[in-house]
């Protein structure tokens, strides 16, 4: 009887199995990722530990004696005020100091923050890749099954780790101390530890779909989903809270108990959520999602067959998301507009920048959350503008472009959605704002007034618009220089009235040509001016796309 042998194994074949191999050029792609993201990390990073430090720098000008403390503390402690900020503890302490104000009110802004940076990061290191092919592509060679999921999570710690160690390291270095001197290793601790969590909770996202928008919006819906539960537990139902990463690191009590247990239950959620991500993608081909794709209509629409309809269509996820955020955020900030007068009427740095803008309480503060909310609208022309560059660098717009389509036709599509999108989402975000704070104010011509007052930013927003469109017209490849239109307003328009800047920087910004309405008089003038500007910039950048070469890299 001849001997049983086994089948000879083909030469290049390359065997996968056993958890080292699985993990084969892990290590590899860790250096390719940090490589990519040479830029949009640093910058994550850096602007997270500028508005923390800018916060405190602002608690410290606005707040110098502990009796403005104790206002702004009694202020914050209602069901408003706490569901914006954080929990009861923070304010009922014997001393609200500028520790306890910096770990109440930012621990949840800077863990949404991380985790939108870890959801993004996750996604264009997984998803994104198979999307694309490269993924399948590298796999060809000696990359192992769970490489890329690996080494995306790798990239999203050491980010995460990155922003701990700096808040630690400037909030620490600021001066501002808890009792047992660990106050500001406990914030950055806490802060990484949320975002960290939010990276596998999108790793887990990118197994069940199929497209890096679907798992993007995952990830991003947790994070909210996160806020969300954060807020209804931190008005009355304690233990809602405790279903929320963010309500995990806000329980630290950074600056005011020093708690270091509950970060065990951010580390609980990363372990499950990676391990059930390197499982489920075992169970899945490459570039394929657990949830099947829907079929398709046998029919496409008609809107399609356009490029307006096409590009509504790409970018209405985003939109929607944009417009829900901002309605949100509109409906949280109007609450407490009817307490305005008791925020302000012991603190004397806030009397003044009230006085300096003019007007009544109510409107002077309503002034200064609106450049917030026009700062999100900016935030999302820019993304729609730059959809256009993802289309063309994915290869996707050449084909397109191949049948009679113009190019000026093609990008005026995705232009006219970031114009007319942008301009919706501050609109819907202006009648939130007045709708909420006509309720808390009992003012119900605040309803028209700020629902107008929103409108006057629109042509700040084509001015970003145009500086996105030239920037992809003439230099496509530095085209992500546009974030920092909405970053530099940011900084110098909201921020700098809190640490007293000085107002030429303003002048530098598109929104801080727009008069603060509704504490100000509208004035025309500038927002023809900002028009006309807009409309050069978008002159300028269509000529660009028309003159250079596609790049399909």
């Amino acid at each position: 009887m001849t001997a049983t042998t086994a089948p000879p194994v083909a030469t290049g074949a390359i065997d996968r199995s056993g958890p080292g191999r699985s993990l084969a050029g892990a290590g590899t792609l860790v250096r390719f990722a940090l490589r990519r993201d040479r830029i949009r990390l640093p910058v994550w990073i850096l602007a997270t530990t500028s508005v923390a430090v800018s916060s405190l720098s602002s608690f410290e000008s606005q707040y110098p004696t502990a009796a403005d403390r104790a206002t702004a503390a009694e202020t914050l402690g209602g069901p408003a005020g706490l569901a914006m900020t954080g929990p009861e503890r923070y304010v009922t302490g014997a001393d609200y100091t500028y520790g306890a104000m910096t770990g109440h009110q930012m621990i949840g802004y800077l863990a949404i923050a991380v985790g939108l940076m870890s959801v993004l990061t996750v996604v264009r290191h997984t998803r994104a890749e198979e999307e694309t092919g490269r993924a399948e592509l590298l796999r060809a060679n000696v990359l192992g099954r769970h490489a890329h999921l690996a080494a995306a999570l790798t990239v999203a710690v050491l980010a995460n780790l990155a922003v701990g160690l700096l808040l630690a390291v400037t909030l620490g270095g600021s001066g501002v101390e808890s009792i047992t001197g660990a106050g500001s290793l406990l914030l950055g601790a806490a802060v990484a530890a949320a975002g960290i969590s939010f990276a596998a909770v999108t790793a887990v996202g990118a197994q069940i779909t199929a497209f890096s928008r679907g798992a993007s919006g995952l990830g991003m819906g947790a994070v909210g989903v996160a806020f969300a539960l954060r807020a209804v537990g931190d008005i009355g139902a304690d233990a809602v809270s405790w279903l929320s990463p963010i309500g995990w690191a806000q329980r630290t009590y950074a600056y005011v108990d020093d708690r270091w247990w509950p970060l065990l239950l951010n580390l609980a959620l990363t372990a499950a959520c990676a391990a059930t991500a390197f499982a489920l993608s075992t169970r899945r081909d490459v570039g394929a999602g657990l949830r099947p794709s829907r079929p398709g209509r046998p029919a496409a629409s008609a809107t399609l067959g356009h490029p307006l309809g096409f590009a509504l269509r790409l970018h209405r996820g985003v939109l929607l998301g944009f417009a829900a955020g901002g309605l949100l955020f509109s409906l949280m900030y109007g609450s407490i507009l009817g307490s305005a007068e008791d925020m302000i009427r012991d603190n004397e740095q806030l009397r003044e920048l009230i006085d300096q803008l003019g007007g009544d309480v109510v409107e002077s503060f309503a002034s200064v959350v609106m450049t917030v909310l026009v700062v999100l609208a900016a935030c999302y022309v820019v993304v729609a503008v730059l959809r256009a560059r993802a289309e063309e660098t994915a290869g996707r717009a050449e084909p397109v472009l191949a049948t009679g389509l113009s190019r000026t036709r093609w990008l005026a599509g995705h232009l006219a959605v970031a114009l007319v999108g942008g301009t919706a989402v501050m609109l819907l975000a202006g009648v939130g704002f007045g709708l909420s704070g006509a309720a808390s104010s009992d003012d119900w011509g605040l309803v028209g007034r700020l629902t107008g007052a929103s409108l006057a930013y629109a042509p700040a927003l084509w001015v970003t618009a145009g500086v996105a469109v030239a920037l992809f017209g003439w230099f496509p490849s530095a085209s992500a220089a546009a974030w920092v239109v909405p970053a530099y307003s940011f900084l110098v328009v909201y921020l700098g009235d809190l640490v007293d800047l000085p107002d030429g920087l303003a002048n530098f910004s598109p929104i801080g040509h727009v008069p603060q309405v509704p504490a100000a008089d509208l004035e025309w003038t500038p927002l023809l001016i900002l028009t006309a500007v807009a409309g050069g910039l978008i002159w300028l950048g269509l000529a660009g796309f028309n003159r250079r070469d596609l790049d399909c890299k």
